[in-house]
C-alpha cells in the first residue's frame, strides 16, 4: 500500500526525489527524501556546437570498437582490473551491497554554524522533506530544536555510489543538505601562501585597508540585489540576432587609472565616507 503524501511530499512530488532513507541521530529516525535545492533552468544559456560548414548541429554518440553505435540500454558498467581487462558490475549486485546504515543519512554530532569553513563546501545541495505523513511531526520537530539551538549537523550518507560528508541546517523549517568535501580533496592553501609574501613592510597598508573593510561592512546585506547582468545582456544579444536587428555594442567604461596602493587606499576610504547614509531598516510592528 503506497504511503500517504503529506503536504511537504506534495510541494515536491512534481521533482523526482535525488536520495529516499532515513534521518538518524540517537534513537530517533525518520524517512526522508532529498531534493535539488537548485535550479538553474531560468538561468543558464546553453549553447551547442556546429559544423561551421554547414551549421549542423554536433552529436556525441557512444560507440563499441567492434559494434559501432550503441544504445543506452546496452551499456553496462564495468571495472579494469588488469589493462584491457574487465569485470561486469550488474546495478542488482551494488545494490545488495548496501545495508540499512547505507540507506541513512546519519548525524554524528551538532556543531555551530561557523564550525565549517566554506572551503569544505562542494556545491552540492538539497533539501530534505519528511517522506510519509509519520515522518512530519518528528521531522518538524528536530528542525525547530535545530533552529533554536542555532547547530548544524554533520553525518554521512552513500550518495551517488559514493559515501559523502554532508551537513544539515534548518532554513525557514526546512532542513537543507549541503555536500561537503573530505579534507584529502582539498588542496591546502600553504602550498600558495609562500608565494604570497611581500618585501617591504606593510603596517601601514594594512591598518588602512583594514579602515576601508570595517567602512564597507554592511551588516544587512542583502543577496537578492545580485542579478546576472552578462546573462541579461547575452539574451539580449541572442534576440537580436533572432530578429535580425543590428548588434550594438555596450558602452565600455573607461578602466580607472592605475594608482600606487597607498593612494588606492585612501581615495577608497574618502569616497566611502562620501556616500549618503543608508536609511534605518523599518521594524516590523507587532
Amino acid at each position: 500500500m503506497a504511503r500517504k503524501k503529506t503536504k511537504a511530499a506534495k510541494a515536491t512530488s512534481k521533482q523526482r526525489a535525488s536520495w529516499q532513507g532515513a534521518l538518524t541521530f540517537g534513537l530517533v529516525s525518520f524517512p526522508v527524501e532529498a531534493f535539488n535545492a537548485l535550479d538553474r533552468s531560468g538561468s543558464d544559456i546553453h549553447f551547442h556546437q556546429l559544423h561551421a560548414e554547414c551549421h549542423s548541429r554536433i552529436r556525441y554518440a557512444k560507440t563499441c570498437p567492434i559494434h559501432g553505435e550503441v544504445t543506452k540500454e546496452e551499456i553496462v558498467s564495468g571495472y579494469e582490473y588488469k589493462k584491457g581487462k574487465y569485470i561486469e558490475m550488474e546495478p542488482e549486485e551494488l545494490e545488495e551491497l548496501r545495508t540499512e546504515n547505507d540507506r541513512a543519512l546519519k548525524i554524528d554530532a551538532f556543531v555551530s554554524p561557523e564550525t565549517v569553513d566554506p572551503l569544505y563546501f562542494d556545491g552540492r545541495m538539497y533539501y530534505l522533506a519528511p517522506d510519509g505523513a509519520a515522518a512530519v511531526e518528528p521531522y518538524a520537530v528536530i528542525a525547530e530544536a535545530m533552529e533554536r539551538a542555532d547547530r548544524y549537523g554533520i553525518g554521512q550518507i552513500v550518495f551517488s555510489g559514493k559515501e559523502q560528508i554532508v551537513l544539515v541546517r534548518p532554513v525557514s523549517g526546512v532542513l537543507h543538505m549541503a555536500m561537503l568535501n573530505y579534507e584529502a580533496e582539498i588542496r591546502p592553501a600553504s602550498k600558495l601562501a609562500g608565494e604570497i609574501k611581500p618585501k617591504a613592510s606593510i603596517a601601514r597598508h594594512v591598518r588602512l585597508a583594514q579602515t576601508l573593510v570595517e567602512e564597507w561592512t554592511d551588516d544587512e546585506f542583502d543577496f537578492s540585489s545580485y542579478e546576472d547582468q552578462y546573462r541579461e545582456k547575452l539574451q539580449d544579444l541572442i534576440e537580436a540576432k533572432v530578429s535580425g536587428h543590428e548588434i550594438v555594442a555596450p558602452k565600455q567604461e573607461k578602466a580607472p587609472k592605475v594608482l600606487n596602493l597607498m593612494d588606492a587606499l585612501k581615495r577608497s576610504v574618502e569616497a566611502h565616507s562620501k556616500r549618503p547614509a543608508k536609511p534605518a531598516p523599518r521594524r516590523k510592528s507587532g
